[in-house]
Parts: C-alpha cells; structure tokens; sequence
C-alpha cells in the first residue's frame, strides 16, 4: 500500500489503511458534515478497473445529508494489497468475505448496521457478501450493477484485456491500450475521476490477478436475484439513462423482481458518480432517509 493518497480526498475526508482481521484496504473515510446531525454511515465498493477514488464528488453531498461514507480499494485494487498471480484470492467469496471483514471493522453490526453501495462489479460482490450476511447492513445499493453477466459487447472487452494481460505486463497493457483508443472502449479502465495520470497511476497499482479474476467474474456471473430477494434488507437500484454493460431494462427487471426503490439518473450513463454526482447522492440520500424513517 502506499504511504501517500494518490488523490486529494474532498473536504474533511481522510485516506487511511483500515486494518481487518483478512487484510489492510485503502479508504478515504469522510465524515457528516460538521453542524449535521448524523444519519449514518455508508460502505461504498468500486467496480472493474475501478477504485475508491470514483466516489469523490459523492463525499461531500452525502456528508451535507449527514452520511458518513468510506469508500474502499478491494483487494489487490489500486492501493489495497494483493497477490499478483494467485487468482483464487480473487474469488467472488473471498471479495465477499473481504467487504464483512471491512463492515465489521467500521463498527456494522446487527445492532448498528451500515448502508452498503456498489458500483458494476462492487455491486455483485455486495450481492455476494448480503447473501453470505446481511446483519451488518441497512440497505444494499446497487448502482450500474445487473442481475448476472455483462453484455455481449463488453464481454469482449474483458476478453480483449485478458489475452493482453496473458502476454503483457500493467504497464505494456496501458499503453497498448491508449494506442488502440479510448480505454474505456478497448478494454481499459473506465472513465473516472481525475486526469490520465491517476488512472494510470491506479491502474499499475491494480495487481493483474485481480483484473483476470474479476473480469471472469463479469463474464459468467448467474443471476441470484431470486435469492437476494429473499434477504430482509431495502434495495435501491440505480442507474444511468443509459448503460452498455446491463441494458436500463435488464435493470428495471432486476428491480421490479427485487421490489426495490428504482431511480433513473438523466444526463448518465455506466458511471452516475462521474456523470451526474450531485443528482446521484441526492437520489442516494433520498432512499437512505427512508430506510431510516422506516428504522424508526
């Protein structure tokens, strides 16, 4: 792990390796706004080539609603450690375990249970972990993240990224990459927060056993609404207006199943917290407040 934060975290925030019985993770770790009465606290997890960096602009909002967020590099992702080959420690249920490991260490428990929030592929592997225990948590949010594997087209991209990461290293990939366009569109990582030397900062920092393992993940994950249906907890799905990774009806099917809280952001698309950060904490917030009102 780094000993400096890569990124700037926004106002109050601070960076800082949480320490669990299954690892240490990267978090930037910001509090409700100061003079706001607190709400509660949220466990945001990234998606593919994704890291805790994405949810920057969704900080501060969020904190002015009186929600403290933390959001997490999983392991072997930009500033959390991993093994760089070993696959199997990548597996969905090891990441599952990883993120009840992380809750606990927040302080979630059944008595004081925490919001958890996933982008894409941190969705799934939130599913994941609710199914396994959903004692800590509150409420699950399911940001761009469907009910099984990725479409057709961005199941080739994945496959373009594995046959480069089985002949290249993170470095040689990166630049193979940008020269064959832009990232998000060949394979590489998707849009996010910052300017290109962070992505590519975050991207030599991701080890290629995560990506390999994750990008599999993506490539064959079954449909497990039906169970996730049968967990007690609140859902929200949330997306963009658009989205070439689950299709937006794929998702208002997942949520109809889910009998969740449904939210439509306009004006984006894969990446609400990149596109429209503003309208997403509120969206966000809005269903957070509720499941608390209900709480009580």
């Amino acid at each position: 792990m780094t000993t400096q934060p890569a990124f700037t975290p926004p106002p109050n925030a601070r960076a800082y390796p949480l320490h669990t019985p299954r690892g240490t993770f990267a978090v930037v770790d910001s509090p409700a706004a100061p003079g706001v009465e607190p709400r509660g606290l949220a466990l945001l997890l990234p998606g593919f080539t994704g890291s805790k960096e994405d949810f920057t602009l969704m900080h501060e909002p969020l904190a002015a609603r009186g929600y403290r967020t933390v959001a997490v590099d999983g392991r072997g992702q930009h500033e959390s450690d991993g093994p760089e080959q070993d696959e199997s420690a990548y597996t969905q249920g090891e990441l599952a375990l990883d993120v009840l490991a992380q809750a606990a260490a927040l302080g979630g428990t059944l008595e004081s249970p925490l919001h958890l929030f996933g982008h894409s592929l941190g969705g799934q592997i939130a599913r994941a972990a609710v199914l396994l225990d959903h004692a800590p948590f509150r409420s699950l949010t399911l940001m761009a993240s469907g009910p099984a594997q990725i479409s057709d087209s961005q199941q080739q991209r994945v496959k373009l990224l594995r046959d480069a990461l089985a002949v290249m290293t993170m470095a040689e990939t990166w630049e193979a990459i940008r020269a064959m366009g832009p990232p998000e569109e060949v394979g590489g990582p998707a849009r996010g927060i910052g300017g290109q030397e962070l992505l590519r900062r975050r991207w030599l920092g991701t080890k290629p056993a995560q990506l390999l393992a994750t990008g599999r993940q993506l490539c064959t994950e079954p449909d497990r609404v039906d169970e996730l249906a049968a967990v007690p907890l609140p859902f929200h799905v949330l997306s963009g207006a658009s989205d070439d990774t689950w299709p937006v009806p794929v998702l208002d099917d997942m949520a109809a199943r889910l009998n969740a809280r449904r939210t439509i952001i306009p004006g984006a698309e894969h990446s609400p917290n990149a596109d429209q950060p503003l309208r997403t904490a509120q969206a966000v917030a809005d269903f957070w407040d509720t499941v608390d009102r209900t709480d009580t």
